[in-house]
């Protein structure tokens, strides 16, 4: 395909992904009941404001894609960027339907979505940064922290290890794969914002109940803050 092409197929399939929640409207993430443990306000979980995430995500991505439609089909900058984006969005837009069927295979799916993503992020444009990296960022980022704990969710859900354990663990992997990507990155903050964004959801989930699971991520978020700062 042209990049002139793929410039278009890209937008589509942006305004696909933000749009597929209309499909799935009732979703409220993983039943409880999908697990042979269920999993009752697990520890692991960002409190639910923080998923208001997916707002700004889609509503900058569209404008982003947008303006590259616009002003940069035919950037080679951009171009490298667009195809495993066009992938993660591909995927992104029958996640809610497949997490509806199997939590297993959902997870599978958003750490492909996140792989694709990151790969999109590292080949986005130095230029035109507010249409292309900071919202590309911010989408990877957030897919980062959700598919560790999905990961924890299933840990904890098919009884390898119990919740806190669980927790716990998502909490670590989900720092040590922000730090390592926002220090690597060293551009796009948006990214160690939206890993910082969830990890205080998960304090304000666990404050009163799992101090351990709260501290673990407070102290995470604040230690994310210095690549992420360094990257602005």
């Amino acid at each position: 395909m042209s990049r002139s092409t793929i410039a278009v197929v890209t937008l589509v399939l942006t305004i696909c992904f933000a749009a597929s929640p209309l499909l799935v409207p009732d979703f409220g993430g993983f039943d409880p009941e999908q697990f042979p443990v269920p999993q009752n306000n697990p520890p692991v979980q960002p409190e639910g404001y923080a998923f208001a995430i997916w707002g700004v995500i889609y509503l900058w991505l569209i404008l982003g894609m947008g303006f590259g439609l616009w002003k940069r089909r035919e950037d080679g900058g951009w171009h490298d960027m667009r195809p495993p984006l066009c992938v993660s969005l591909a995927m992104g837009t029958t996640w809610l339907a497949v997490a509806l069927l199997s939590p297993i295979w959902a997870s599978v799916l958003i750490w492909l979505m996140l792989f694709t993503a990151l790969w999109a992020l590292f080949r986005s444009p130095t230029d035109d940064r507010w249409f292309a990296a900071l919202p590309l960022g911010l989408y990877a980022g957030w897919l980062s922290a959700a598919s560790c704990v999905s990961l924890g969710l299933l840990a904890a859900g098919y009884g390898w290890v119990d919740q806190d354990t669980a927790a716990v663990g998502a909490v670590l992997l989900a720092l040590i794969l922000a730090s390592g990507v926002q220090s690597t990155l060293r551009r796009a903050p948006s990214y160690g914002i939206a890993v910082i964004w969830a990890l205080v959801a998960v304090v304000v989930q666990n404050i009163g109940g799992n101090m351990t699971v709260a501290a673990l991520a407070a102290g995470g978020a604040l230690a994310l803050l210095i690549p992420t700062w360094k990257a602005r």
